[in-house]
């Protein structure tokens, strides 16, 4: 019956002022108001500030400082290997598997299509039939910033406006095609296993997702898709990101979802719904003599 009403209340909900005020009070330096909902938030959720470069939560002006907080450089170990691909956010497993017939498993009774989750690109699309797909939730505790799973040359970024339903296991299941109805940042990548995507997904009070080649993509919220095409390694505005570099965040969380073409990717064994992912552990290993020739880094 909970649950029920949960549910309901996310559809009656005015969920873009809730949004747009989260947002605003999140970016100001509202002195004891503002320290006060950070160590509110810190006990209610068991924040480990122990991983943090800054662990006092004085040192935090705005809720956002605290939120999107760096952690210290040996928090989070990559994997090495080159056949070795990395968790690209702290969190955990919504689901993962395989892409058929161009379908993806969102939760029992709920499917989405991969045209749907990027914006009817149907070219684009065709690329991930039969190929494999994560969904990483992150929590209100985790760390929020997500980084590259391999290396990769940025190709295009696709802004799509949505809806802005929570995303948790509850509303994955129970609310229909929610990954491909809410908000999100599309990012197509050029890797060693071909094509890979890595969509930054929105929710209720997701003030902002930001990359780092370009901040705040959602500042205005205008209502229309907007695309980005980036030029060729070598050339002037060319974006290449190392395995385990941040590529973007969310102030307040959501989910990221990535995409990899058929043949080019075994997932981590361990990997299942509900497994708790460390950001720069190994997310997947790459199936033999399918790896692409690396794009050389132009300095």
């Amino acid at each position: 019956m909970l649950d029920k009403f949960k549910i309901r209340l996310q559809y009656m909900l005015p969920k873009q002022c809730l949004t747009e005020f989260a947002g605003w009070f999140a970016s100001r330096n509202a002195g004891f108001l503002t320290q006060w909902a950070i160590k509110l938030f810190v006990k209610a959720y068991k924040v480990d500030m122990n991983e943090a470069q800054k662990s006092e939560l004085t040192a935090y002006s705005t809720f956002n400082e605290f939120f999107i907080r760096l952690l210290k450089e040996d928090a989070r170990p990559i994997v090495e290997k080159d056949n070795q691909l990395a968790q690209p956010a702290d969190g955990a497993v919504s689901q993962l598997g395989s892409i058929n017939d161009g379908i993806i498993f969102q939760a029992k009774g709920h499917n989405y299509t991969v045209e749907a989750l990027l914006a009817g690109q149907y070219q684009l699309a065709e690329h991930f039939r039969g190929g494999q797909f994560i969904t990483t939730y992150l929590s209100p505790s985790d760390y929020h910033r997500v980084h590259m799973p391999c290396d990769g040359l940025l190709k295009e970024m696709i802004y799509v406006p949505g809806d802005l339903f929570s995303v948790n296991p509850l509303t994955a299941q129970n609310v229909p095609n929610l990954f491909a109805r809410n908000e999100r940042l599309i990012c197509v990548f050029d890797t060693p296993v071909g094509l890979m995507v890595q969509i930054l997904v929105g929710a209720t009070i997701v003030g902002s997702i930001d990359t780092v080649w370009s901040g705040c993509v959602n500042a205005t919220r205008e209502g229309v898709i907007k695309r980005w095409v980036y030029p060729e390694l070598g050339s002037e505005g060319a974006i290449f990101l190392r395995k385990g570099e941040e590529m973007g965040l969310f102030k307040l969380g959501s989910t990221v979802v990535n995409l990899f073409e058929a043949n080019k990717i075994s997932f981590n064994p361990s990997l299942i719904p509900g497994y708790a992912t460390r950001m720069g552990e190994l997310l997947a290993e790459t199936v033999a003599d399918q790896v692409a020739e690396e794009p050389t880094e132009v300095k």
